[in-house]
């Protein structure tokens, strides 16, 4: 399928975005998720009464510093993700003319992925600018990692030459994600799970034209995209709740809430996608493309080897799981959702092990790791 939306250039600095623009200019989707876009332009036709109430209900009293401490962290966080998704965008979301052959690799796994990963990062942008915009308007210091913006681009046509933060290009993708919202089991309670697919030092996006030209090896980074996609969103969906609980001010409870609502619905999208990478014909988009090898990595069909309920491919929604006590119900929640699993340290610990970081400076773990530890030591205040 050809993407017939405008390109959508994203800064290497995230800093500001035009709230002037026309909706135009912003890309689109009329598609099978079009009714919950529709839902957001509700907000549109709210009487002017409405949205003065809103700002009157601002608190303007400091944070405190857990408060503070918690949103320094997210904010890091989602100016890395922005990162990484605008090196996925530049290479696989929305451009004008022809389709390269990851654009054209990711659309086997579904139509609409280009618009799907354009989106995204528009989405950890405005997330990243809006808690950084947040925070000054508090009179706390913004965060900035603009000096450690040092790694090499994809030298592929359509990366732009510029310094990054993050490495796409040798990634150890935790899969155990997969496994995870598929079992009765939470590991709140302890639970481990294993990985759907040994995704170890392989990337995620063409590093040369030279990767476009064999049909099987882009495929395979398309695939790799595909499960990193649901790996870093389901941090995200689960970072939110974690910290929310500790949050002493409503307002920002509002913001943790809010912004992590919209990770758990990215997290549905790439659950979704993921599927369709190791879903066999006549079942997927590909047909011939699955199973799919390239030097080593194999994406089988994941409903017939190794089959069964814990690798199901056309799931997005999580199983009933343990939750709060093992003497209730099973629940379908997000998780895991306690300290030790994916909180602040976990976040950035997870981070690292994927091998976003490859090519940084210690300094830069180091002071993402003491920025996770304050988050994570606020204590909620009544």
């Amino acid at each position: 399928m050809k993407a017939t939306l405008p390109s959508v250039a994203l800064s290497s600095e995230v800093t500001s975005i035009d709230k002037g623009a026309p909706e135009s200019d912003w890309p689109r989707v009329v598609r099978r998720r079009s009714f919950l876009h529709t839902l957001g332009a509700a907000a549109a036709i709210l009487p002017g009464s409405a949205l003065v109430a809103a700002e009157r209900d601002r608190d303007d009293r400091p944070l405190s510093s857990g408060d503070a401490a918690i949103l320094r962290l997210l904010a890091a966080a989602e100016i890395i993700e922005a990162d990484l998704w605008q090196q996925y965008a530049e290479l696989g979301g929305v451009t004008n003319g022809p389709q390269n052959n990851y654009q054209l690799a990711l659309q086997f796994l579904d139509g609409d992925a280009s618009q799907y990963i354009t989106s995204n990062t528009l989405d950890e942008v405005s997330h990243a600018v809006f808690i950084n915009a947040y925070l000054e308007s508090k009179g706390e210091e913004p965060v900035n990692l603009d000096r450690f913006r040092n790694l090499r681009s994809s030298r592929a046509t359509g990366a732009k030459d510029i310094g990054r933060l993050t490495n796409l290009m040798n990634l150890n993708v935790d899969t155990s994600w997969y496994i995870r919202d598929r079992s009765v089991n939470n590991p709140d309670f302890g639970a481990q799970f294993q990985q759907a697919l040994q995704i170890v030092n392989r990337p995620g996006i063409p590093i040369t034209d030279a990767d476009f030209e064999d049909s099987d090896h882009i495929q395979v980074i398309a695939n790799t995209a595909a499960f990193h996609f649901g790996f870093i969103e389901q941090t995200g969906s689960s970072l939110y709740p974690t910290l929310s609980q500790k949050v002493s001010n409503l307002e920002v409870l509002k913001i943790a809430l809010s912004i992590g609502g919209d990770e758990i619905r990215h997290f549905g999208e790439w659950m979704d996608f993921a599927g369709n990478a190791v879903q066999g014909p006549p079942f997927s988009f590909a047909n011939s493309q699955t199973p799919v090898t390239d030097n080593g990595l194999t994406f089988p069909d994941f409903n017939t080897s190794p089959g069964g309920p814990l690798f199901q491919t056309n799931l997005i929604f999580p199983v009933p799981c343990e939750f709060i006590s093992a003497d209730l119900p099973l629940c379908a929640v997000i998780r895991p959702t306690s300290q030790g699993q994916i909180d602040a340290r976990g976040a950035i610990q997870g981070a690292i092990d994927d091998g976003l970081f490859i090519g940084q400076p210690k300094e830069f773990s180091r002071l993402l790791l003491r920025m996770a530890d304050e988050a994570d030591g606020a204590r909620r205040q009544l």
